[in-house]
């Protein structure tokens, strides 16, 4: 005899936990179900830090969703014992004609949004770490940061107990099917569930039980370095913004020194072109791994390339055009999608959260979310 409830969420990460939060505030009867353990799973949403930047320069429309992202973000931290989101400002820098560098500008413009344009020199100055070429420039946003991504995910999850739902670890769902009532039944290796509404946020294991994703979401595999700076002092997050690079090795990003030893240096997409089966891939950062990350940090960042503290590996789920997927499954509405966040996914985690629940209980959202339908591709 399964037991049902009113909706089910497949996966507590940072954007399940916080739509199974929404749902539970909302007075749904929610159930989240999670392979791995809470926090510290295998997914996208674990580690030390993720960046909290108030404009993607990918996706300059993005910005009213962060502004509401950060809303929440300091309601949940209001109501947690530690600090979530810590000010540091972004830089993002590179080529003056990079996308990356005019893009953050235009978006910083168009939304009026407090930044400054500066010179290589400039930032060199600012900030002595950097080595950059001489022709390069730097966007600097004084409000940008990091989140710490596992406290987030604990503070989700206490306030979705709260609020009286129910989270299953160590519960991994094997299959789910349409019922003939319009609701779903939902198989785990221990149990099955019924629901009438089922939220899908597995992050890189989407795909298997969307098949409209099948051929669009990619897992891929990233890691983390972490190196030892020369000077410490240097890189704590009141002197050294977040950062986001584009230099012709590819785009690299990281943060200042943070609950662990070492300055944080990580390859935005692409880390070593690794298309991944999230159950069978190298979890285990490796000397390849280490290389690449070192080898980067040595031309750019030469005052941190110091001994190794940490590596670690996570996992992205890419679209083909990087942006997101929220919307209802084409052929089963009961069935809500919240998926391919192509690393840049967590800042948003609480407002993507409210909107899978609006989706899930009203069948629609008052949020601009055309450009993440699941049909465009």
């Amino acid at each position: 005899m399964s037991d049902r409830y009113d909706a089910i969420v497949l996966g507590v990460g940072g954007t399940g936990s916080a739509t199974v939060a929404h749902l539970a505030e909302r007075g749904v009867d929610v159930l989240g179900l999670e392979r791995y353990d809470v926090p510290r799973g295998y997914g996208s949403s674990r580690g030390i830090a993720r960046s909290f930047r108030l404009a993607d320069a990918e996706e300059p429309a993005s910005v009213p969703l962060v502004r509401r992202a950060e809303e929440l973000w300091a309601d949940l931290e209001a109501d947690h014992d530690r600090q979530l989101l810590y000010r540091t400002g972004s830089i993002d820098a590179g080529p003056p004609d990079d996308p990356l560098v005019d893009g953050a500008a235009r978006a910083f413009e168009e939304h009026d949004l407090e930044y400054e344009r500066l010179s290589s020199a400039a930032l060199s100055e600012r900030y002595p770490a950097y080595q950059l070429p001489d022709d390069y420039e730097a966007i600097y946003q004084p409000d940008g940061g990091y989140l710490v991504p596992e406290e987030c995910l604990v503070a989700h999850v206490n306030r979705a107990h709260q609020a009286g739902a129910t989270i299953r670890a160590r519960e991994r769902v094997v299959d789910w099917r349409p019922l003939e009532d319009g609701g779903v039944r939902v198989e785990t290796d221990r149990d099955t569930y019924e629901a009438d509404r089922l939220v899908v946020t597995a992050g890189a294991w989407t795909a298997r039980f969307v098949e409209p994703l099948a051929d669009v979401l990619v897992p891929e595999r990233e890691v983390l370095a972490r190196f030892q700076p020369e000077e410490p002092a240097h890189f704590e997050p009141d002197r050294f913004p977040v950062w986001s690079l584009q230099v012709p090795e590819g785009r690299f990003y990281g943060f200042p020194v943070h609950g662990v030893p070492g300055f944080t240096v990580g390859r935005y997409h692409h880390h070593r072109e690794e298309a991944v089966d999230p159950d069978a891939f190298e979890r285990e950062p490796t000397q390849a791994d280490e290389r690449l990350l070192r080898d980067f940090a040595e031309r750019y960042f030469p005052a941190v390339a110091g001994p190794t503290m940490r590596l670690e590996t996570c996992l992205f789920a890419n679209t083909p055009d990087e942006r997101f997927v929220l919307d209802t499954h084409p052929d089963h509405p009961q069935v809500v999608v919240g998926a391919g966040f192509s690393g840049h996914g967590f800042t948003f985690a609480p407002v993507v959260g409210e909107i899978l629940a609006d989706l899930a209980v009203d069948g629609e959202t008052d949020r601009e979310i055309e450009p993440f339908s699941i049909d465009r591709f």
